[in-house]
């Protein structure tokens, strides 16, 4: 019989309890990890399960940036970011992004992806690999995606927006031909200084704990504001 094994001597037991052992599965996959969620435990002990979990997982993941997936059942935007919440809450995970775990809607990702990055990287200035060390300045002007880390004594400077994965140190300066509205975005926000625009805001001297969380810095009332990169900001950025 399905889902039931026989135990000498004794009746037939039902062992439908054991599938909800493994409620979350983590896997990793080239973006981060993917989590193999079950598809009939109630939602509210899901997250449950995927709180003892992650938990459980904290010091081998430790403090980390990456991609999440999630499959095994169908869910809305709104338990999505419940999830993402619960993760965050019992972990030291700092997630990008949600992966589509789709197949086809992945295959399409990665072309329209690729494309645009040939693009990109076909156009001076727009698309930058690698490190900016002390010393060095680019500019461009449009705006620009850098892979890699602006160091300390290191500037960026751009007529549109700086999208920077990697690590903020040095000098970031958007909007340089007067554009209030661009902003800048990094992993690790840890700026010498930025300006947008007009508007200049410099570190202060003291010395300061480093910020591991992914950012923006944009113009607001005159002045710039650093706030944890979040949908609730991207939409008043938009």
């Amino acid at each position: 019989m399905e889902n039931t094994e026989q135990i000498e001597g004794q009746k037939t037991v039902e062992t439908a309890e054991k599938p909800r052992k493994h409620a979350v599965i983590i896997k990793s996959n080239k973006y981060g990890i993917t989590i193999v969620l079950d598809r009939q435990l109630p939602f509210e002990i899901l997250k449950q399960k995927i709180a003892e979990k992650f938990r459980e997982s904290a010091d081998f993941f430790g403090s980390v940036q990456m991609a999440v997936s999630l499959e095994g059942r169908v869910l809305s935007e709104e338990e999505q970011w419940e999830i993402l919440e619960v993760i965050t809450e019992n972990s030291q995970i700092q997630i990008v992004c949600i992966v589509e775990s789709d197949a086809e809607k992945e295959e399409f990702f990665r072309q329209s992806m690729s494309t645009r990055l040939n693009e990109l990287s076909a156009q001076n200035g727009q698309f930058y690999k690698g490190m900016l060390r002390s010393g060095q300045v680019l500019e461009t002007e449009t705006s620009i995606v850098i892979l890699g880390d602006v160091n300390p004594g290191a500037k960026i400077i751009s007529k549109g927006n700086i999208i920077i994965l990697g690590a903020l140190k040095g000098i970031a300066y958007a909007g340089a031909a007067g554009n209030s509205s661009a902003f800048v975005v990094a992993l690790e926000m840890n700026p010498c200084q930025i300006q947008i625009a007009d508007v200049i805001a410099r570190s202060s001297d003291e010395k300061k704990k480093i910020d591991k969380e992914p950012k923006i810095a944009f113009i607001e009332n005159e002045n710039i504001y650093i706030e944890p990169l979040s949908r609730d900001i991207l939409k008043i950025i938009h």
